[in-house]
């Protein structure tokens, strides 16, 4: 790729789960909640961990196409009932509760730095939610939170799910921009490198208790990127916003 330019730039494209939105805090209370609710003492970390650590293996197999296209609640509660099995629980919980438990994903809190980053990148570019979620679980997170986000480009739109090529080369044919015009915002290599072989720009951010305090989450040294940030609010700092 050539040199980044700031100024080359129009859209920022940020991920949701882990980079936006802290997707353990807000899994582990809500699965604890319900838990209690059901007499069932569990660890909500934990258990959170258990059920991520699904998340990759189920959109992989997507992607391979050795399933068909199936949304990321349905994955989810797919992983969810694999989990209760495999740990001899799934008497525990019956239907209303395990629906209880996918919709966690839906009402997630954001990161502190989320809505004052954001709104700032917002002031000189288009700013998009370009996540694995679904329309319904980003539009709830987004509606529920009030992050100033123009537009979601969900996974659902090219039925493929990052880091496969279609989500970032469908999020630029919507918006009819060129690849290199998009700065793909992640706390995951994974996430980053799909983008960037996809033509898209790349900013790292950290987010150092993504996984917990128990497990490590993705570091900028170990990434190829564009940009490296600890905030959006450093990123803002970083695109002169």
């Amino acid at each position: 790729m050539t040199e980044f330019n700031p100024a080359d730039i129009r859209v920022i494209a940020c991920d949701i789960f882990g980079t936006t939105f802290d997707w353990r805090t807000g899994v582990a209370d809500q699965v604890s909640q319900v838990a209690a609710e059901q007499d069932v003492a569990i660890d909500g970390g934990e258990f959170a961990d258990a059920w991520r650590d699904r998340y990759l293996p189920s959109i992989q197999c997507v992607n391979r196409g050795e399933r068909d296209w199936a949304h990321l609640d349905t994955l989810h509660r797919e992983s969810l009932d694999d989990l209760l099995e495999n740990r001899g629980m799934a008497g525990a919980f019956d239907e209303a509760a395990r629906r209880r438990m996918v919709r966690a994903w839906h009402r997630l809190p954001a990161w502190p730095d989320a809505a004052s980053g954001l709104a700032r990148l917002r002031g000189r570019y288009v700013v998009a939610a370009l996540s694995n979620g679904g329309f319904a679980l980003l539009t709830n997170l987004i509606n529920s939170t009030h992050l100033p986000f123009d537009c979601v480009l969900s996974a659902e739109l090219a039925r493929m799910y990052k880091p496969a090529p279609a989500p970032y080369m469908t999020a630029a044919d919507l918006l009819d921009i060129e690849q290199d015009r998009i700065l793909m915002v992640a706390a995951h290599t994974w996430d980053l490198d799909g983008a960037r072989q996809a033509g898209l720009r790349t900013a790292f951010l950290e987010r150092p208790l993504e996984k917990g305090p128990d497990r490590p989450a993705d570091r900028a040294a170990n990434t190829t990127s564009d940009l490296a940030a600890t905030s959006f609010d450093e990123l803002a700092d970083k695109l002169g916003c």
